[in-house]
């Protein structure tokens, strides 16, 4: 009967407990709730913008959509096949995924290198390495720019198809390992020492332990890494006015826009969905792996 009544006494306490805490936290949820649709409320007008004709942009706000369903795909249509942003966002996207995977490939052997393999100076290269971080980009670019020009990197008939692009894959490559070293690095640093000494008394190399044992573990942290280059790289605007420069071929969407404001300034409904093709890509990326991003994040920020 005592424990009976015990175990009503704890059940009873532990719900007391939960409406505690529920009642403590609702305020802060309330509140990241707020931020979160204030944050929200640009994208959804625009996207919603993008999908509206042009006398009813002119005559209501946005949200009159929502109540006045009068919604077309003709302005994709006309941003896609009449002013070249179709062609622009396939650069985009060439662009940009070979300057993700290579910074998080060599990233992530360097990292290994760092953390697991033993050799003369490794923390004073470790520190050279992150040193770069703090190089602005800008005041590298035209020595880089020489230098592709003498190896005939930035020739616009250097390469064929999607190859045509080595330069600006190897400068995004360039100023984006740094930042993957060091956070890689910190991380497999946390990994159980236990574990990768295992491996090599199993007589497992180096190769072997980072690509069956380190990588599988390190999901979070890559995934963290390649959502910082992808929308870094994706957005970037000054890299590809300057290595893209007199190319219009192989301009991405982040140079094509501009024009657009001068030719279609007044047309907002264009305006609206060339924004929002430029936008859909890092939003679908973000949040496919947003639950590696602040796990990736935080993970070895004690351990150095």
């Amino acid at each position: 009967m005592a424990t009976v009544d015990q175990a009503v006494r704890i059940s009873a306490q532990t719900r007391s407990e939960r409406l505690i805490r529920f009642i403590t936290r609702t305020p802060i949820h309330f509140g990241l709730i707020a931020i979160a649709v204030i944050w929200l409320v640009p994208t959804v007008g625009l996207a919603i913008t993008s999908f509206r004709k042009p006398n009813n942009i002119a005559a209501t706000g946005w949200w009159h959509a929502l109540t006045q369903w009068d919604w077309t795909l003709h302005n994709y249509g006309s941003v896609i096949h009449a002013t070249g942003m179709g062609h622009a966002w396939v650069n985009s996207l060439i662009i940009t995924l070979p300057a993700t995977i290579l910074p998080l490939t060599l990233g992530a052997l360097a990292a290994f290198g760092f953390a697991w393999v033993p050799f003369p100076f490794r923390d004073t290269l470790f520190l050279a390495i992150i040193a770069l971080m703090i190089v602005p980009i800008q005041t590298s670019l035209v020595p880089l720019l020489k230098l592709f020009r003498d190896w005939h990197l930035n020739s616009p008939h250097f390469g064929i198809g999607a190859f045509s692009f080595v330069g600006i894959w190897l400068a995004h490559t360039a100023f984006g390992l740094p930042l993957a070293v060091f956070l890689l690095r910190n991380f497999f640093i946390t990994l159980p020492k236990d574990l990768i000494e295992a491996a090599r008394m199993d007589g497992a190399s180096n190769l072997a332990i980072f690509r069956r044992i380190v990588v599988p573990l390190s999901v979070p942290a890559l995934a963290s890494f390649a959502i910082f280059q992808f929308l870094w790289v994706w957005n970037d605007l000054l890299m590809a006015l300057v290595f893209l420069a007199g190319q219009p071929d192989k301009a991405p969407m982040t140079v094509r826009i501009p024009y657009l404001l001068s030719t279609y300034g007044q047309e907002y409904n264009l305006l609206s969905a060339a924004a929002f093709l430029l936008m859909i890509v890092p939003l679908i990326v973000f949040f496919s792996l947003q639950r590696y991003f602040v796990q990736g994040l935080l993970a070895g920020s004690v351990k150095t």
